[in-house]
């Protein structure tokens, strides 16, 4: 396969993400739509990795780094999410003004 058909696969992917952290309101959703933009630039990365045949992998090393961080992001994530469902009884985005002064 060519680098152009993961390029448009991830580019496909990284606009849907966009779509959906612009246009939803629940916050887990948000939170996926995130995911799917991380793993659309992961894809990236390791088309490139093996277009240019690197010695040491360095694409697929950052994209190991990106799945952890996500990880990580998607447990505080929730976490924080489920802190103010259990407050506010709602996960709208819209209706998150606790940091408001």
């Amino acid at each position: 396969m060519i680098i152009n058909q993961f390029l448009l696969l991830g580019a496909a992917l990284f606009s849907i993400g966009v779509y959906g952290v612009l246009s939803r309101r629940n916050a887990v959703l948000v939170l996926l739509s995130v995911e799917l933009m991380l793993a659309a630039v992961n894809i990236n990365m390791v088309a490139f990795d093996r277009l240019n045949q690197d010695v040491m992998a360095g694409g697929q090393v950052f994209a190991l780094f990106i799945i952890a961080v996500a990880a990580a992001e998607v447990g505080i994530g929730i976490a924080i999410v489920l802190l103010i469902f259990r407050n506010r009884r709602s996960a709208n985005v819209d209706e998150l003004d606790l940091m408001k002064l």
